[in-house]
């Protein structure tokens, strides 16, 4: 079964229609929308919140719809470094061969002294635990 909506065949109509309307134009009023695609106030409200998520069209309470600025998307290039410094080993990058100390992680799985709680793990103590509160 094919399901129509009203509002996506608006948003779609209003969408393909925004080209006749210079950035910062303004679009015709819900009234005048309503009339013309013969749907609820409702439908041309949710169209129009669908086209301003889209960054396509601005409204102004009191003052109407207006169509957006075009969105300038910029890619941002996400930091790798912190993976070009521990995935790289070969020589092109570093020219000494890489070596792992282990010292710090070996630390962390000794058995902490007792009446130190140990909070490197990210799990508290069994002692603190509310496992009566919590059942």
């Amino acid at each position: 079964m094919h399901e129509r909506s009203s509002v996506a065949d608006l948003a779609k109509s209003l969408r393909d229609e925004l080209n006749r309307y210079s950035v910062g134009g303004k679009l015709p009023s819900s009234r005048a929308l309503v009339e013309r695609y013969r749907v609820s106030p409702v439908t041309v409200s949710r169209a129009l919140a669908q086209l301003v998520a889209e960054g396509l069209v601005v409204t102004r309470p009191g003052a109407g719809a207006y169509r957006a600025e075009p969105r300038t998307v910029s890619a941002r290039a996400g930091d790798t470094s912190w993976q070009e410094v521990a995935l790289s080993a070969d020589g092109a990058t570093d020219p000494a061969p890489r070596a792992v100390d282990a010292t710090g992680v070996l630390a962390t799985l000794n058995v902490p002294p007792t009446g130190v709680i140990d909070l490197s793990g990210g799990y508290l103590d069994p002692g603190l635990r509310p496992e009566r509160a919590m059942a």
